[in-house]
């Protein structure tokens, strides 16, 4: 009864032990997915960042810095422009930053260029630069100088008196971005689309989006954009939309220096591979943990099963195999070919033991002829108890002859046994019966001969050996 509680303990126990890891696993799982996307998301971001940085706020920054210069300031507020020392200052800044700067001066009127030419800054003609001047800003990002579009950023220049002494600048082709934007998008699968605060695309990775001539190119101009209603337009951001065929997710992203916006375009194909991947990795390890229980369950089960199947063929009383057990051990002596003498072992007046002495006297009887039988055993013998008072020993290997007189050592044995049951001293005999067989039998025919040998040894007095061959 013990071991069913036991196994039932085991079973419930382990249950629970599958649910709470089902249920974590589960909830690893949903949290790696969540960990996958928001990994994606970063890193489509992350690359994004480093690519505003280093390709425009690190042109702003420099830029910033330079004009703040009093080497700029003393230059361009001087009557007469030293346009040499101009040029050479002009140089040397685009060797050390590898950018284009020129310097648009308010006192010549005239914009010179690093790379040593120079343009006369008349109104109506160089349309930028007056524009510019009525606005407030003292900062603005643009496209110019159309026969090779450049990426400028323009600060106006003031003396100590807030005096405007022009424009410093510096400025990038277009065709670098473009470099930049194709490695970008063969790494991380996406493209670039810069929009200023008029919607015109003023950088992009899609080179077909690029400013021809003096036109840009508006998001207006985009199908995917145009079929959207006014409020999605206003809220791209996250936006699951079908473009070139397939679908596409917006990240939108707000470059405030310049009043720009960037939006991302993800195919969702290179982002649901890496989230499948996620997702198959902790499937497989939910299986694998699942699998490992499975069977922990089924070797525990199986364990189980020995015992019960163990505790089903031992005798509770005497610790020895029972009479299934025994019939199983001679099917296999049988199936193996091997000769075997078949001991049948009855203890004489047995039942006045138990009448007399009652039951516990009696149990106290069998397990401790059972305990001298089975130390007086040899190796290979296999005891059991067959019923009531009754033994059995099974002696592969071993003649009829040679059983007999091992038998007569245990009946002697027997004899000189005294059992003290805590309140009395009990003696007792034994009477034994032996067959034998060299073939292969059933049991039932060897137990019938030994129990006439058994019944031949009581009714001659008891406390005897007696063997009966098989006739064959």
């Amino acid at each position: 009864m013990n071991i069913f509680r036991t196994l039932h303990r085991s079973i419930l126990f382990l249950f629970v032990v599958v649910v709470i890891s089902i249920v974590t696993l589960v909830h690893i799982s949903i949290s790696k997915i969540v960990a996958e996307q928001s990994r994606a998301q970063q890193q489509s971001h992350s690359p994004a960042l480093q690519l505003i940085v280093e390709e425009l706020m690190k042109p702003l920054h420099i830029s910033q810095t330079l004009v703040k210069a009093k080497e700029l300031t003393q230059i361009m507020q001087t009557t007469t422009i030293d346009e040499e020392k101009v040029f050479t200052m002009l140089r040397r800044l685009h060797d050390e930053f590898d950018l284009n700067f020129f310097i648009a001066s308010e006192i010549s009127r005239v914009q010179y260029n690093s790379n040593g030419t120079k343009l006369d800054l008349i109104e109506g003609s160089v349309d930028w630069y007056f524009r510019y001047k009525a606005q407030n800003a003292d900062a603005m990002a643009d496209i110019g100088q159309w026969q090779d579009p450049q990426f400028y950023i323009d600060l106006k220049v003031y003396d100590e008196n807030h005096q405007f002494l022009g424009v410093f600048g510096v400025g990038k082709s277009l065709k670098s971005f473009t470099e930049v934007f194709n490695q970008y998008k063969q790494t991380y699968g996406y493209d670039f689309i810069f929009v200023d605060q008029n919607k015109d695309i003023t950088l992009t990775s899609d080179t077909e989006l690029l400013v021809q001539g003096v036109k840009f190119k508006n998001l207006n101009d985009l199908s995917w954009y145009s079929e959207l209603g006014a409020e999605k337009q206003q809220k791209l951001n996250n936006l699951l939309l079908p473009i070139d065929g397939q679908e596409s997710l917006i990240a939108e992203l707000n470059i405030q220096p310049f009043d720009w916006t960037l939006y991302l375009i993800t195919p969702l194909q290179s982002r649901q591979t890496d989230i499948s991947r996620g997702f198959i990795i902790s499937v497989v390890t939910l299986l694998v943990v699942i699998f490992g229980l499975f069977l922990l369950i089924y070797n525990l089960l199986y364990y189980f099963k020995r015992d019960i199947q163990k505790i089903k063929q031992i005798d509770i009383l005497t610790e020895l195999p029972n009479r299934s057990n025994i019939s199983l051990k001679f099917e296999e002596l049988m199936y193996a070919k091997q000769s075997v003498s078949l001991v049948l072992i009855d203890l004489d007046n047995f039942a006045p033991i138990n009448e007399t002495h009652g039951r516990k006297a009696g149990d106290i009887v069998l397990r401790q002829v059972a305990q001298m039988l089975q130390n007086e055993a040899r190796e290979n013998d296999i005891l059991g108890r067959w019923a009531g008072g009754e033994f059995i020993l099974l002696m592969p290997d071993t003649g009829p002859h040679e059983a007999a007189d091992f038998c007569q050592l245990l009946c002697n044995k027997l004899a000189a046994m005294t059992i003290s049951t805590g309140t009395t001293s009990i003696q007792l005999t034994g009477s034994f019966g032996i067959s034998f067989t060299a073939i292969s039998r059933s049991m039932s025919e060897v137990i019938s001969a030994a129990d006439d040998a058994l019944f031949t040894a009581k009714r001659d007095g008891r406390n005897l050996v007696r063997l009966q061959l098989i006739e064959d």
